[in-house]
């Protein structure tokens, strides 16, 4: 894909979801007020530093917590007017499994392929977050010109809006997940 713009991606900080509670999933939408932890700060404060020689122009972001949190740390060091936060960079949504263990998901959503085609009860499938992030950035890349934009999300919603962008078909990267996948607080180029 071809843009007029530059992108970056950062996912929000590490939050107790990466280390005390690996086995759980994310509660959803408002009811997630979990911050990042010291770690996850501090992994944010450092990505600010490279961003400030990057020159960012513009940031998105989720609206969730976490990552509210993790765009206006950046944001402080850079020093902008705004940060436009955007739905449609939520984390995705596991319905009836959010806020429960990460077993009973991976039970009866044992494949990649079952994640891109069948929606939980409630929630929606990788193919739904990869077409409204892909919808996202064709939006914002209309509306800009010439513009260095950093977008602050999840990480399946960037692992997927990378991966469309680098033009891989939708299946063709699960058995590549767990080495593509970007980590909390890591910065890429897209």
């Amino acid at each position: 894909m071809k843009f007029q713009n530059r992108y970056y991606i950062l996912r929000h900080g590490q939050t107790i979801y990466q280390t005390k509670k690996k086995d759980m999933i994310y509660p959803q939408g408002d009811k997630s007020k979990v911050g990042l932890t010291k770690e996850g700060i501090k992994k944010i404060s450092l990505a600010a530093k490279r961003l400030k020689t990057i020159g960012i122009d513009l940031i998105y972001s989720s609206d969730f917590y976490r990552t509210r949190q993790t765009a206006k740390i950046v944001n402080k060091k850079l020093g902008l007017k705004e940060i436009v936060f955007d739905k449609r960079l939520r984390d995705v949504n596991l319905g009836i499994y959010c806020g429960g263990k990460k077993e009973d998901f991976r039970r009866d959503f044992s494949s990649g392929i079952l994640r891109f085609s069948k929606r939980p009860s409630g929630g929606e499938n990788w193919q739904d977050v990869q077409k409204r992030t892909l919808k996202f950035l064709k939006e914002i890349d209309k509306k800009h010109q010439r513009k260095t934009i950093l977008i602050i999300s999840h990480g399946d919603p960037l692992w997927l809006l990378e991966r469309r962008v680098r033009g891989l078909p939708p299946y063709s990267f699960i058995k590549s997940l767990k080495a593509n996948y970007i980590q909390p607080g890591e910065l890429r180029k897209l």
